[in-house]
């Protein structure tokens, strides 16, 4: 038997049981008292490890001078360390099973030395003074697929930097980061891991510290401050979490005891072989302790309003980027990871039963099914899915010379096939602008005036195509060159300005999509979205309407060829007339400015197979958004009689003179109507009288 304190019992007996989802609790280092002796207790597991010893600057790192104790049958070491300081540096020493001794950094460490230093640094989280009651009461009211979603996609070290290319700190970024978001007008930041990791060119997804915040920025408590001042401006944080895999670096979780512990034994299982990192072994219960605690720590210590979980197609199948020698089918003889689909199902299950309001986000770019529905009808259990599919159609458009779009039509309505079979995000992330693949406005054809023109016409399609929204940083202004981690963005750019031009009409889309419930209301179903035209190939034109609970709509109206479409007429399914609400060639974007009506008339001519529609001039290359008119057909019916009655009593009064009236004169009096003042019904009353 082992001596276990009674309160020890419990967490122990969970984490072997793979169900302690608050690990960060137990494990790792806590300030604590023994025997009236202030310092802390150091836990870890290792159990394939002959000994294990707490070594660092307090006892220069001798493994011999804080030994630890066995506590538990599986592998759970436990150490007591007097007069252990905030920030003190400290490894576990670790004799494996070959005689070898291994240094390695706390998994569950709340602190890191900066890279290439590795060592882990002892932090009592204490206490921090939340200001965001409001922001977390407010989220828990929240229905996220019927609420508006605008994510800005965030590298902090490269999205401003100093002059002699130092990163800010978290502090400053909130300061600045949140003013900008904000009247950017988008809803939530996402930020690439800030997880601790070694090697900057991995952009922080092949992670050693799954409880630690990158010290790059600052601190643990800085990190808070960050998400604070988010709340604070009512901007959501979601951050990048990777338990897909991780790297080998020998301070890491790589075969922390010698042998393999976090990662699978299998050696088909065990490491991708594109990334050269290792798999997580999804079926132990001690790293889905680990896993999920973490996941849990970064949303119950830190605030985040959502993970977004990379690479999960990666886990989802077991010839996931492998030859077919390369693997074994599971015991239904699929290719599909039985342990990983459980794992998946059982921490959304763990984190939204605490959290409900929070958002588990999907980066998985396959057909999987129910990738966001609820584990007890088979589904994984997520709240939303990137829609790979829809991101990688539209950059396959956008990015061929109009004159060959019209055979690729589909590549603009396919995603309408599937649209609705899950809560999707619409990704324009990091990914898509990096390794040779070019900037967004540097993926679209012509010259360039025309690039300009071709994003924000893209932006203003994806910004009405059901699903919530994500833009990496730099591309609301046009950055020509790729994203580079090391150099902060062109913001210099907005000196030109095409630039500043582009930057407003997403500032202006942003919040008309804020504004406008009918653009994300309805993001789920049939019932928020109405094709008017969808097989307009030879024009590149599309037609679509959004609507909302009470049945207001926006039409957009998107043309993705260079020319101009005169009276171009579709139908409509209500006699309703129009306005242009926003469109992305006025001149104060950087488009033409074309003259267009004031209201657009609802006729009844049908089209369609409706019986009234509408014409529009579409200019080239735009993307425009239709609004209710505050004059309705209804409306100038109305103003047309009381003008007809007007005009008998005119006669009237005219013929009594001795004065002739043109008989035409009711009929200019029709014409004119719409912008007659509504005050004549009293005049006609008045005269009668």
């Amino acid at each position: 038997m082992y001596k276990v304190n009674k309160k020890s019992e419990v967490p122990i007996y969970l984490f072997h049981q793979g169900t302690n989802y608050k690990a960060y609790d137990f494990l790792g280092s806590h300030s604590a008292k023994r025997k009236n002796v202030s310092g802390a207790v150091f836990r870890v597991w290792a159990p394939h490890a002959l000994s294990v010893s707490v070594v660092g600057d307090f006892n220069d790192w001798d493994p011999d001078c804080n030994p630890m104790e066995k506590i538990s049958e599986n592998g759970l070491w436990e150490g007591f360390v007097p007069q252990i300081k905030q920030y003190d540096l400290y490894k576990y020493s670790i004799k494996t099973p070959q005689g070898k001794m291994l240094l390695k950094a706390d998994p569950y460490a709340f602190h890191m030395q900066t890279r290439p230093e590795s060592a882990s640094q002892f932090y009592d989280m204490g206490r921090f003074n939340w200001k965001d009651q409001a922001w977390m009461e407010k989220r828990k009211l929240q229905n996220h697929v019927g609420e508006p979603i605008n994510i800005y996609e965030v590298n902090l070290g490269s999205w401003r930097q100093y002059e002699d290319g130092s990163f800010f700190d978290y502090r400053k970024l909130a300061d600045e980061l949140s003013v900008y978001v904000k009247e950017m007008g988008y809803t939530h930041v996402e930020l690439m891991p800030v997880t601790e990791y070694p090697f900057d060119g991995s952009w922080g997804y092949q992670v050693t510290g799954y409880f630690a915040a990158t010290s790059r920025y600052g601190t643990p408590k800085d990190l808070m401050y960050f998400v604070n001042k988010m709340h604070e401006n009512n901007i959501g944080v979601i951050m990048d979490w990777v338990p897909a895999h991780f790297p080998k670096d020998e301070h890491g979780l790589y075969e922390f005891d010698g042998l393999q512990c976090y990662e699978y034994q299998n050696p088909q299982k065990r490491e991708h072989p594109h990334w050269g990192t290792r798999i997580f072994d999804f079926g132990r219960p001690e790293v889905q302790s680990f896993l999920i605690s973490s996941a849990m720590f970064w949303v119950e210590k830190f605030h985040m309003d959502g993970l977004r979980v990379d690479a999960v197609a990666s886990m989802l199948y077991l010839d996931y980027g492998r030859e077919s020698w390369e693997w074994t089918p599971n015991v239904h003889g699929g290719n599909e990871n039985l342990e990983a689909v459980d794992f998946l199902k059982k921490l959304n299950t763990a984190v939204l039963g605490e959290h409900a309001d929070v958002m588990m986000i999907a980066e998985e770019s396959s057909a999987w099914p129910m990738v966001t529905k609820p584990p007890y009808v088979g589904g994984l259990g997520f709240n939303f899915k990137w829609n790979m599919g829809w991101m990688n159609d539209m950059l396959s458009y956008v990015s061929l010379d109009p004159i060959y779009r019209s055979y690729n039509h589909d590549k603009l309505t396919f995603s309408m096939m599937y649209a609705f079979s899950e809560n999707y995000i619409l990704p324009l992330s990091h990914d898509e602008v990096v390794h040779g693949k070019c900037s967004l406005i540097n993926k679209m054809p012509g010259e360039y005036n025309q690039k300009f023109a071709g994003l924000r016409t893209m932006f203003g399609y994806m910004m009405a195509h059901p699903g919530k929204k994500l833009l990496f940083m730099g591309q609301e202004f046009g950055q020509f060159i790729e994203w580079n981690f090391e150099k902060e963005l062109d913001w210099q750019l907005l000196s030109y300005e095409s630039h500043r031009k582009l930057q407003a009409f997403v500032k202006d889309l942003n919040h008309f999509y804020l504004d406008n419930s009918p653009m994300w209301e309805i993001d789920d179903s049939w019932d928020g979205f109405q094709w008017l035209v969808h097989d307009d190939n030879t024009q590149n034109v599309v037609v679509f309407r959004r609507t909302n609970d009470q049945g207001e709509d926006v039409i957009a109206i998107c043309n993705f060829a260079p020319v101009e479409r005169d009276d171009y007429r579709f139908g409509i399914p209500e006699e309703k007339n129009y306005e242009i609400a926003l469109n992305s060639d006025d001149i104060r974007y950087g488009g033409k400015g074309i003259p267009e009506k004031e209201i657009i008339r609802s006729e009844k001519i049908a089209m369609h197979g409706k019986a009234n529609s509408i014409a529009v001039d579409i200019p080239p290359m735009s993307v425009m958004y239709l609004k209710p008119s505050k004059v309705q057909p209804e409306q100038e019916q109305e103003d047309v009689v009381i003008d007809v009655e007007l005009t008998e009593v005119e006669s009237k009064a005219s013929n009594r003179s001795g004065e002739t009236v043109a008989p035409k004169m009711a009929e200019e009096s029709k014409s004119e109507a719409p912008k007659k003042k509504r005050t004549s019904k009293k005049t006609t009353q008045k005269t009668e009288k």
